[in-house]
């Protein structure tokens, strides 16, 4: 059972006219170059992760660990999706708790202190955004307003074709 375990089984698919010996080392040796090359992209990656600090939606506990002193807001459930949106846009690192004191529920928005300035202006555009929408008249309104002067010319029609028929 332990051999089992230990050796490792390889296939290749080759197309060939005749298999001979330095084509089965050729293939050979270009695996193991592909197979390095894949664990030493692996590694890279790997590493590249570990010193990068984590970007966007984080723990509060890793928001801590980054030593910038954390400041919090409150937040609506409505607006968390909308909210996400345009942290990610202004690359704000922030942390989300549900307060569960409250009723309804309150989710508190942690971010870093000198981010401040950056949550500003994500607030500042998504309450642009949102006035935007509520300003703007909604599509029921809208087909309605449609439907009736589409109504009122088909009427003015017939009433033409009315009196051109009687002259």
């Amino acid at each position: 059972m332990q051999e089992e375990v230990t050796s490792k089984t390889v296939s290749f698919y080759i197309r060939t006219t005749k298999m001979t010996a330095s084509v089965l080392k050729s293939a050979m040796r270009m695996y193991l170059q592909h197979h390095g090359k894949k664990k030493a992209v692996k590694q890279q990656k790997k590493a590249a992760t570990k010193s990068e600090p984590k970007q966007g939606k984080i723990t509060v506990k890793d928001l801590a660990k980054q030593n910038a002193g954390m400041v919090n807001i409150e937040i609506t459930p409505k607006n968390i999706k909308s909210f996400e949106r345009y942290a990610r846009k202004y690359g704000i690192n922030y942390a989300l708790k549900k307060d569960k004191t409250k009723d309804p529920p309150v989710y508190l928005v942690f971010f870093k202190g000198r981010d401040q300035d950056a949550l500003n202006a994500a607030f500042r555009e998504f309450s642009q955004a949102k006035i935007r929408k509520a300003n703007r008249p909604s599509i029921h309104k809208r087909l309605a307003s449609y439907r009736q002067k589409v109504s009122q010319q088909n009427k003015d029609k017939v009433k033409n074709r009315h009196q051109e028929v009687s002259r």
